[in-house]
């Protein structure tokens, strides 16, 4: 899993929470996370598998709609917990649908709001677990925090690479 950090460390070294995390493959795809310390939505930009920095579009959230995105979070948080005790069966996943009221109810609500503007920025972020969490996915969000900064400058013809 790679190196853990104190919630204190974190904060030190500019990660900021995780509160959502939508889509993950071996990374964060998507999700809600602060970032200058605001509540932001985050969409990978074009995973590639390659090694470079990942950029994602960011953009804000209302605090309202972060709360709603929270709430929906709880719910599964909830019932992962369930899931992983043998209380409940994969069947029972509140997002397929049909599952459980409230969740569906969020996930119209939140649709639109989950949708990158125009103009939205790009950043690339560092990935840290946080120290101390036995469990992936918890009502206060997932087991890892974020550090962003902006995407670095393309250098084209660069000379290492014509050699």
């Amino acid at each position: 899993m790679g190196e853990i950090w104190t919630e204190e460390q974190l904060i030190a070294d500019g990660f900021e929470r995780v509160y959502v995390e939508s889509e993950w493959y071996g990374e964060p795809l998507a999700g809600l996370a602060d970032i200058g310390g605001k509540p932001h939505y985050f969409k990978m930009y074009g995973y590639d598998h390659s090694h470079k920095a990942d950029e994602y579009q960011v953009w804000p959230a209302s605090e309202a709609v972060a709360e709603l995105e929270r709430e929906q979070w709880a719910i599964y948080a909830r019932w992962y917990e369930r899931q992983q005790a043998g209380e409940v069966g994969q069947e029972s996943h509140p997002g397929h649908g049909g599952v459980d009221a409230r969740y569906d109810e969020l996930e119209l609500l939140l649709a639109p709001h989950r949708l990158a503007p125009d103009g939205a920025r790009r950043l690339v972020c560092e990935m840290r677990f946080v120290a101390g969490v036995d469990v992936r996915y918890r009502v206060e969000g997932p087991d890892y925090w974020l550090r962003w900064r902006p995407r670095p400058p393309q250098i084209i013809g660069c000379c290492a690479d014509n050699q």
